[in-house]
């Protein structure tokens, strides 16, 4: 059974707020971006990652937050923080990292890229021919583009999109109609590239850029012909991009969903950022035109989008200048030649992405498709991009007239669009798509196969951690599971029944279920592995997750840590639960692992008095994975294979002193040091799987 109604209480001194553990988590990716062992190029992609992981902060969690504000809402958060008192810290603390963040961008990776003959060309210090170059570009692709609106009775402010890129120009004079409003903005559209790259010969570099701001910049009088500009600066907003669709009112999802689409880009502003010599008469303009206050504006010295520059090491062919490239492995016991169901049927296979191939999953797809024995094809689709092979193997499935049942996610936050597009295109060639349970995402990543074979029925599934994203698997570390376990097929089966027809719950053999029996699951692992260690013996608990935030869950561990049961929390970025205290949590230990790839496996470990308990999940240790959304975790049953996640997905991470953070009882994170052997566990998972030599 799901969580009751009944709300429990807990001990907000026992809590590590969840916005401010996100913001400690952006602090880690920025110390990538200064770390001088990582490549400079990709020192510039971390940097533009904190501002891409920023934007979503804002457009959900702050969004969330200035909506309690808004409202006047009085609830406290689980570590007992109000909306008002959340709100200013979050404030603080990312004009904190943002002031960290430029600093270290225009104090430190651009003058390192100009050594390397990488320049981002300011209009301070352009040559008369780089000035020349620069009007014609402008002139020929810029301005034939642009709608300079002038501020008045009759042309109101304009909306403003989410995240684009805006000038607000201070003006004197009077036009041809004779009109002095003093005020004008530019809107940049997203079709002109915000980075633009000069010919060779002009710079004398083997890369020269600049920035589109510069241009608009240097050549906004032209847009205003005949009136004197007295400043130009550039802005951006951020939007509520979180989407709400009413249970009780909507008939179709999809319709629905498709409307609140185009709201999106107009939600309510909830971050102003502005260029650092913006007249405080404009600021003040922008901020009234949005409705934002002080504590939401955020003044920045130089581009008010470094996410624009992710493009950059892209362009770039400066392989010293990047990590080493790779190839991902095949694993053992997947014959490229052999049959892969016949490689199945012989054992489990695990497949552990980024180091090993995601093509195996793709292989199977296409083999269902291809293979007229395969009667059936199930699967969930939560994210999978705009153009994905395997969503085209399940179109050429159901054209080939297979059963084919996709549970498709609408509400994937982000990945709406695609979503619905593959939806309609599934449809158009006769496969059945459902859209999950109203209410509850479903965020499971399963794939179900049904094959004839002598006479009988056979089901061969896929179990994984992460996305059927075939880009993502390049970046994500997760684990797959190719089985044809009759009774793990058995449960996916039933997890498909549920989300597509109708009736209650059918007991699952292997599989812990969100919202049903996932958490009262892990709670009863912790709880089994207390008493174990308040009977003497050794009690043993692992877990690697993105997040750990559910509080029942936390104070499980707690109890457990209060009788000895040794707990290692592997979390990558929000971690409510606070380690080593004494009395409390003097047995836990939490790390965060920041490196190459975005760590994504979920694994949970439990000795169980010498049994070795193990399963993995795509669920966090979250309230909305529990109790909010369609997760399931799987069991590791095969022995070989739990060696193998032991020994790929804890073991490095556990004695990691490079790329590793530990929190101590203060809750603040610190960085490992090697003092002797340098220990990296992605980097000793390249060298096992991929074959590359540590650095």
């Amino acid at each position: 059974m799901h969580r009751a109604n009944n709300i429990r209480h807990f001990n907000s001194d026992h809590f590590i707020n969840r916005e401010l553990s996100l913001l400690q988590f952006q602090r880690r990716v920025l110390a990538q971006a200064a770390d001088p062992t990582v490549p400079l190029l990709e020192r510039l992609r971390f940097l533009c990652i904190v501002s891409s992981n920023l934007d979503e902060f804002f457009e959900v969690r702050v969004a969330g937050v200035k909506e309690q504000l808004r409202l006047g809402s009085h609830a406290v958060t689980t570590d007992g923080l109000s909306p008002s008192a959340l709100h200013s810290l979050i404030s603080a603390k990312v004009h904190s990292i943002i002031a960290e963040q430029y600093a270290l961008l225009n104090d430190t990776i651009l003058p390192a890229l100009a050594t390397e003959g990488i320049v981002f060309l300011r209009r301070s210090v352009w040559t008369d021919a780089q000035h020349l170059w620069a009007r014609d570009y402008f002139m020929r692709e810029v301005m034939p583009v642009l709608t300079p609106i002038g501020l008045d009775p009759a042309h109101p402010f304009p909306r403003v999109l989410n995240k684009s890129l805006n000038f607000a120009v201070e003006l004197e004079g009077r036009d041809a109609f004779g009109r002095s409003s003093g005020s004008a903005i530019v809107q940049a559209p997203r079709a002109l590239p915000r980075v633009i790259r000069l010919p060779k010969e002009l710079t004398g570099v083997d890369y020269g850029f600049v920035f589109l701001s510069s241009l608009l910049h240097a050549h906004v009088g032209e847009l205003f012909e005949g009136m004197n500009v007295l400043g130009c600066y550039q802005f951006r907003v951020t939007r509520n991009s979180d989407m709400f669709v009413d249970e009780e009112e909507v008939k179709d999802l999809r319709a629905s969903l498709k409307g609140e689409l185009q709201q999106r880009h107009f939600g309510d502003a909830v971050r102003l950022e502005i260029a650092d010599n913006c007249s405080g008469a404009m600021a003040n303009f922008l901020m009234k035109q949005f409705a934002l206050g002080p504590a939401d504006v955020y003044r920045v010295p130089g581009m008010v989008n470094p996410v624009r520059l992710n493009q950059v090491p892209d362009w770039v062919e400066r392989p010293d200048l990047k990590y080493r490239p790779f190839l991902p492995t095949r694993p053992k016991g997947l014959d490229k030649q052999e049959n892969i169901f016949a490689a199945m049927r012989r054992q489990d296979i695990l497949l552990h992405h980024p180091f090993q191939s995601f093509e195996p999953v793709i292989e199977l797809l296409k083999a269902a498709a291809d293979d007229p024995d395969v009667v059936a094809v199930k699967m969930t689709v939560y994210r999978t991009g705009t153009d994905s092979v395997l969503m085209e193997h399940l179109v050429r499935a159901a054209q080939k007239g297979k059963e084919v049942t996709v549970v498709l996610e609408l509400m994937a936050r982000f990945d709406e669009e695609a979503n619905i597009s593959w939806a309609a295109r599934l449809e158009e060639v006769g496969a059945h798509v459902v859209y999950g349970v109203f209410g509850y995402k479903t965020h499971a990543k399963l794939l179900l196969l049904v094959r004839r074979e002598d006479g009988k029925l056979k089901r061969y599934a896929h179990l994984g951690t992460g996305n059927y994203h075939p880009r993502t698997t390049r970046f994500y570390t997760d684990f797959g599971l190719l089985t044809a376990n009759d009774e793990i097929g058995a449960d996916v089966a039933e997890v498909f029944k549920q989300l597509t027809g109708l009736g209650q719950a059918g007991k699952l053999k292997h599989l812990w279920q969100a919202p049903f029996t996932l958490q009262p699951n892990v709670v009863a692992a912790i709880r089994e592995e207390a008493e174990i260690a308040r009977a003497g013996r050794k009690g043993r608990i692992v877990v690697k997750v993105n997040a750990l935030l559910e509080p029942e869950t936390i104070e499980a561990l707690y109890e457990a840590s209060c009788a000895g049961v040794e707990i290692d929390i592997i979390a990558r970025s929000v971690c409510a639960l606070k380690p080593g205290v004494p009395g409390l949590s003097e047995h836990i230990q939490v790390r965060s692992i920041v490196g190459r790839f975005l760590e994504h496996h979920r694994i949970f470990y439990f000795r169980a008095d010498g049994a070795d308990k193990l399963y993995m999940s795509s669920a966090d240790w979250m309230e909305r994975n529990f109790f909010k959304r369609i997760e399931v975790a799987f069991p590791i049953l095969d022995p070989k294979v739990k060696r193998r996640v032991i020994k790929e997905g804890l073991r490095p991470y556990l004695g990691d002193n490079c790329q590793a953070w530990e929190m101590d009882s203060d809750n603040v994170y610190r960085k490992k040091n090697p003092r002797t052997t340098r220990r990296a566990a992605q980097e000793i998972l390249l060298k096992e799987l991929a074959g590359v030599p540590i650095a």
